[in-house]
């Protein structure tokens, strides 16, 4: 099928748009928060919204059920990342995405080998979740440091590679089973280029904190491809997608808020010792 035009440019609009607001809030607010964020469903929703544009909504469904199970590619990507990324510079962005798409690759040709059902897809991404979070306990807070922010080259950079992955996994689900479409529907499109602009501007240590609190953000990206994994067919694309976004956000608010009343006990602690 071959996409019009006007598609493709609200692919490109859409996907540069929504890529930039987490650079800022990883600037104005803190890599913590950022790092929550990059779970929430923006990129992998461009990539389903358009796989069932693009293609149809039942392939789209199909491939929702896969990106359940997906998420666990994801997490593994940046595992990778971490552990090869421990330099500054462009020689630590390189290493640590040749080490987070090996990671990547190897965890999604296992995953596309498997039927996976809704259920069985969100237990592995929750077993996934659990495994890296501990994994991450020992990685140290880092925020970003006053080094001028972002620039607008680097922003542009971002949203560049944003755009290119959209369409790249796009392009590859019209030649792909829907298991591989899902899986690539899970890719970090987001974050990853965010980690490259955070790398190369603020160095390793605020991305490796980026990367610890990735796992509690995906809660958000597992409930969005569940919804729209049931609502496509019913509902269509627009209102799947409105109903995905409506859970999602009520997750990650009912997460952010679980977390800040954990946080107020950890430190009211000390004080009740005094």
């Amino acid at each position: 099928m071959e996409v019009p035009l006007s598609w493709q440019l609200a692919k490109l609009l859409v996907s540069i748009g929504v890529v930039l607001g987490l650079s800022v809030i990883a600037e104005r607010v803190s890599t913590r928060v950022a790092g929550l964020l990059a779970g929430y469903p923006l990129g992998t929703a461009i990539a389903l919204f358009f796989i069932g544009l693009e293609i149809s909504p039942a392939f789209a469904t199909q491939s929702a059920v896969h990106t359940l199970a997906g998420f666990t590619a994801t997490l593994a990507l940046g595992g990778g990342y971490l552990l090869c990324a421990r330099r500054d510079g462009l020689a630590g962005v390189l290493a640590g995405t040749a080490g987070g798409l090996a990671a990547w690759l190897t965890v999604s040709l296992l995953l596309t080998q498997v039927e996976f059902t809704r259920l069985t897809g969100t237990l592995t991404t929750l077993a996934a979740i659990i495994l890296f979070i501990r994994l991450y306990r020992r990685v140290p807070e880092t925020a970003t440091g006053a080094r001028g922010g972002f620039s607008w080259a680097a922003l542009g950079l971002r949203a560049a590679l944003a755009a290119g992955i959209i369409f790249l996994i796009t392009g590859l689900a019209h030649v792909m089973p829907a298991a591989w479409a899902g899986v690539m529907a899970a890719f970090p499109v987001t974050m990853y280029p965010f980690l490259v602009i955070l790398h190369l501007t603020h160095g390793a240590a605020p991305v490796a904190t980026v990367i610890k609190h990735y796992p509690a953000g995906l809660g958000a990206l597992l409930w969005y491809a569940l919804c729209v994994s049931l609502t496509y067919d019913s509902l269509g694309l627009v209102l799947g997608t409105l109903v995905g976004f409506a859970v999602a956000t009520a997750w990650l608010l009912a997460w952010t808020r679980l977390l800040a009343w954990r946080a107020a006990r950890l430190a009211a602690r000390p004080r009740a010792g005094t």
